[in-house]
């Protein structure tokens, strides 16, 4: 199967475009052939066998970042599977927005790329990230090392906390979070590609209660930001105003919600 014979095959799924990239992606991230190579026929050398199961594997719509085992953001690659959420460029605009900061925590950390992108961009920043996966955790390990930073790793679950961790007070000059923010009537409006094979305790949230975890992680934040200090998180949308509410009804102020590349409330900040 040649570079055109697969992007062609891909075009039923993915139509022209998306199939040509991600057609691209594949010869150039797991073969090393540029797109000169691809135009002087070196693509008769790639193990017909493994492209195969590649082919079959895109066909069902699995995200190309599993296959190739990565995924870029912020200018960064790193390590995804199946027990992570593939980053995203509006969780990247996120991280743009976070204005430097001593202390930080990372709620929900999955791959790490918050969490790392933050501790890489802030070298003197002491950052800490949570999440409940076990699993997820071995990937943000492995993500920090490749990228050469300190992160604290722990495993929490922020709808359960611990009372060693309840009792510390003042501890973070900013709390970051990108919880599950997905509400399951919203399931039928999911491209394929994510509802089949991205985990689910990463995205969904109850229909009766969708702002579950920014109420918990918030009213941590009561006690575990120091004065003065902020709240990040990305957020669904549909609820931005209620999450406002809810924020200054827990004496957050300055609250900002912005827009992400295309021109969705995605984001909200505020300062307790």
């Amino acid at each position: 199967m040649t570079y055109r014979q697969l992007w062609q095959r891909l075009v039923p799924v993915y139509g022209e475009g998306e199939a040509q990239a991600i057609a691209r992606l594949i010869y150039e991230v797991r073969y090393g052939l540029t797109l000169s190579d691809l135009l002087m026929g070196r693509d008769s050398s790639v193990p017909q066998d493994e492209l195969e199961q590649i082919a079959i594997r895109l066909e069902r719509q699995e995200p190309v970042q599993y296959i190739l085992g990565q995924a870029d953001f912020c200018g960064r690659m790193f390590v995804v599977n199946k027990h992570v959420l593939i980053p995203r460029p509006e969780t990247a605009e996120l991280c743009q927005w976070i204005v430097p900061s001593k202390k930080i925590l990372d709620i929900g950390t999955g791959s790490g790329c918050i969490a790392i992108t933050l501790a890489a961009e802030m070298p003197e920043a002491e950052v800490t990230a949570w999440d409940i996966s076990e699993e997820a955790l071995k990937v943000a390990e492995e993500n920090a090392k490749r990228t050469d930073v300190h992160v604290k790793f722990e495993q929490v679950d922020i709808l359960h906390l611990p009372s060693s961790i309840l009792h510390l007070t003042s501890a973070f000059d900013l709390i970051v979070s990108n919880p599950p923010y997905i509400c399951n009537k919203e399931r039928e409006t999911m491209e394929t590609n994510v509802l089949e094979h991205e985990p689910h305790t990463a995205l969904f949230v109850p229909d009766d209660n969708p702002l579950l975890f920014y109420r918990a992680i918030a009213q941590y934040g009561q006690t575990a930001l120091k004065e003065g200090g902020w709240l990040y998180f990305e957020i669904n949308p549909l609820y931005a105003e209620d999450l406002r509410a809810i924020l200054s009804k827990m004496s957050y102020y300055d609250i900002e919600i912005k827009e992400d590349q295309y021109g969705k409330q995605r984001m909200i900040r505020a300062k307790l």
